[in-house]
């Protein structure tokens, strides 16, 4: 297999080094930059597998980075690196839709082993089916296209994502702010009523089988019940 690439972002000249040649040890191809200004516009030169982000850098903090790199590619999984450990901060660095905040210091074993778990996760959620069966209904998550019988209806982009989330967790709980963080990049109050308003279009599209019903779980988020 291939090695894969890291994009990885840490100001700190020698914890970066030792990082970079013990990732490249382990088969990784790591680009580094030590400046958060400069992130981005290396970020689009190749295609990354994963991103590892410091938060404390000069010029543009690893959050931001984050948005903007979450903006160009959703899919990239993201790992934070840092000192801080407010629980303020992590909860930020999830909103935005990381895959895990590791605090300094940390087990570099630990480390490589969380990236190659995740990478294999995505790369798992990257090959999982496009077609589903609801009840009476096919979903088409690539075309996103839901046929009932003869009829058909055209799903927006995000009607189809969140639709797409909820048949991968049918009879599961899809939690709310996965799918917030997924679909729209954050978890605000906004972005949950938008959400709200996507779900109330889904169960209209599902009104057809009384078999479906996308029920709303106080606090934790909605599942798509479908009876056998």
């Amino acid at each position: 297999m291939e090695n894969r690439n890291i994009f990885l972002v840490e100001d700190d000249e020698n914890f970066g080094s030792v990082l970079k040649s013990y990732l490249e040890m382990n088969d990784f191809n790591v680009s580094w930059t030590k400046d958060g200004a400069k992130a981005i516009q290396n970020f689009v030169l190749q295609k990354y597998d994963i991103c590892i982000l410091d938060i404390m850098l000069p010029n543009l903090d690893g959050f931001s980075i984050a948005k903007k790199i979450k903006e160009l590619n959703p899919e990239i999984p993201a790992i934070f690196l840092t000192a801080k450990t407010l629980k303020e901060d992590i909860l930020e660095g999830f909103k935005i839709g990381a895959d895990d905040y590791i605090t300094k210091p940390f087990d570099s074993e630990v480390l490589l082993y969380k990236i190659k778990a995740i990478i294999k996760r995505s790369q798992t959620t990257e090959t999982e089916n496009t077609s589903f069966t609801i009840g009476k209904y096919i979903f088409d998550s690539e075309l996103r296209i839901l046929s009932f019988n003869d009829d058909s209806v055209k799903l927006s982009p995000k009607e189809s994502e969140l639709l797409k989330m909820l048949c991968i967790h049918e009879n599961k709980i899809l939690e709310r702010e996965k799918a917030l963080s997924k679909i729209w990049g954050e978890d605000g109050y906004f972005t949950a009523r938008s959400m709200d308003v996507y779900i109330t279009k889904l169960r209209k599209y599902l009104r057809n089988d009384s078999s479906i019903e996308i029920e709303n779980i106080h606090g934790s988020g909605f599942i798509l019940k479908v009876e056998a």
